[in-house]
């Protein structure tokens, strides 16, 4: 199985640190027949919202990778005892023979080296406004052949008002398909501090 993990490291945790929990991903993986396909480091970034414990920043971490079904129990365990961790999140992408075209459309506006979003028009250069939700004839996301991703906000933002609620689809138009979609995509960015809870702030990726 095809897994990502968004590791959060502590804002106090330094380069050999953050370093350390690369190398236990990548150790952890090895030793469950697995393989990292990407490791993409979005730095510092400041969090849509502290964590219960009132802090605010963390330094992200993400990876796509392959492993068998023990391996993220023990990177879980592995996680949980380590003072650099702050906090973690694993989603399914697909099977094994699926790795190319997961890989080949992650892309993130956190990133550096995959840094995009699905929402971008190469042709012309303009972006259709999907909050125009008056009358909408048609479902945004079915019409643009993309789905709400969570760590891509332009996915997504645009469904929450400025008290954190989601918009239902009989004001946005969106289909009951997507608006899943959708709102699985805002309960893992909320998770991981890329969306917050109570307002429609996305995090900040600090210079």
């Amino acid at each position: 199985m095809i897994y990502e993990l968004a590791l959060v490291a502590t804002p106090e945790a330094n380069e050999q640190e953050v370093a350390g929990l690369k190398s236990l991903v990548h150790e952890v993986v090895k030793a469950h027949d697995g393989e990292v396909f990407i490791e993409d480091d979005w730095g510092k970034v400041t969090l849509a919202q502290p964590t219960t414990e009132g802090v605010p920043s963390g330094h992200i971490v993400y990876f796509i990778f392959k492993a068998n079904n023990e391996n993220n129990k023990e990177l879980i365990r592995r996680l949980k005892i380590s003072d650099s961790h702050l906090r973690h999140m694993f989603v399914a992408l697909g099977e094994d023979e699926e790795r190319e075209a997961v890989v080949k459309a992650y892309k993130t506006p956190f990133s550096k080296t995959y840094k995009g979003s699905v929402t971008d028009k190469e042709e012309d250069g303009e972006k259709e406004n999907p909050k125009k939700f008056a009358r909408r004839k048609s479902c945004y996301f079915k019409a643009n052949s993309i789905k709400a991703d969570w760590k891509d906000p332009a996915t997504f933002t645009w469904l929450i008002n400025e008290f954190g609620k989601i918009s239902p689809a009989r004001i946005t138009g969106v289909s009951r398909k997507h608006q899943r979609f959708a709102t699985t995509a805002i309960k893992r960015a909320r998770q991981i501090g890329v969306a917050s809870y109570v307002s429609n702030r996305i995090a900040e990726v600090r210079s």
